[in-house]
């Protein structure tokens, strides 16, 4: 059944709506950035950029990195804008935009999320790069889709919301276990928290307030079994979850360039972003 004009929409270029790109604009092998500025700090290593778009926060360049074509493509920041990017980045290589009909043959995308995040623990330190084996969504996205969930990933979110006193039930994911072989295999291993936000939901104060607090603390202290949390950001559990949705291979690394609990922010955060950038683009 072909999509409604309202729900898949395209460009009178014949582009994807937010995106701005074409399904040929795009590999299967995808670099995604929060901030548009560092898209052009992955592909300042390319050999060659053969693709350049931006429209609003997603700024896109495709290339060839060593002889393999890569896409590196900005989210913005959380995880409403990763249901635009997922979504439509899936549409671009799954659907026909001529039927706006889902194609037979399905394809999976690879896509490594390379952000930067801060360390809830102190066995994680500044400078290192953690990649997130499973991701915990304090957000609500996926209050809209029918997500799945193991009894052990129910688990593990009850004692979440029980331990924050949160009137809503997380969400739990993993990452793509060929990606992290073939990625990360030598970072730390991370269970990352995604945030809705980056002041009061990270447990930050400046003039808002803060509704609990202790809410550093109890991220920093909740356990459910040997389970525990090492660090926060906005955007994984979002990535983890689409990807569980829609089919496609998904990995997030962080760059850790602050501590929280110590309240220490790495001198050298670029350096540590950079260093990721290049082992990521050797190793994907």
């Amino acid at each position: 059944m072909a999509i409604p004009a309202s729900e898949l929409i395209i460009n009178p270029d014949g582009t994807i709506y937010h995106l701005n790109l074409l399904p040929e604009h795009i590999s299967d092998t995808i670099i995604t950035v929060g901030d548009p500025e560092r898209v052009a700090k992955v592909s300042q290593y390319f050999d060659e950029i053969e693709v350049e778009v931006a429209k609003r926060e997603f700024v896109t360049h495709t290339g060839y990195y060593k002889g393999k074509r890569i896409t590196v493509i900005s989210s913005g920041m959380g995880t409403d804008n990763i249901d635009i990017l997922m979504t439509e980045l899936d549409a671009l290589v799954n659907i026909d935009f001529m039927t706006r009909e889902p194609n037979a043959e399905k394809i999976s995308l690879k896509i490594v999320r390379v952000g930067t995040s801060g360390a809830l623990q102190g066995t994680v330190p500044l400078g290192s790069h953690l990649a997130s084996h499973t991701a915990i969504g304090l957000d609500s996205l996926m209050e809209f889709y029918p997500l799945e969930q193991s009894e052990e990933e129910a688990s593990i979110t009850g004692a979440v919301q029980q331990a924050l006193g949160i009137g809503f039930r997380p969400y739990f994911v993993t990452a793509s276990d060929a990606l992290l072989q073939k990625v990360a295999y030598d970072m730390i291993p991370g269970n990352t928290l995604t945030c809705p936000g980056f002041y009061a939901p990270q447990g930050r104060v400046l003039r808002g307030g803060l509704r609990n607090p202790k809410l550093l603390e109890q991220y920093q202290n909740f356990r459910s079994g040997d389970f525990k949390l090492t660090n926060f950001e906005m955007e994984t559990a979002g990535y983890y979850s689409m990807g569980r949705l829609l089919g496609h291979e998904v990995l997030s690394v962080n760059a850790i360039v602050a501590n929280r609990v110590e309240h220490t922010f790495a001198a050298n955060a670029d350096e540590v972003i950079d260093d990721l950038i290049v082992k990521v683009l050797e190793r994907i």
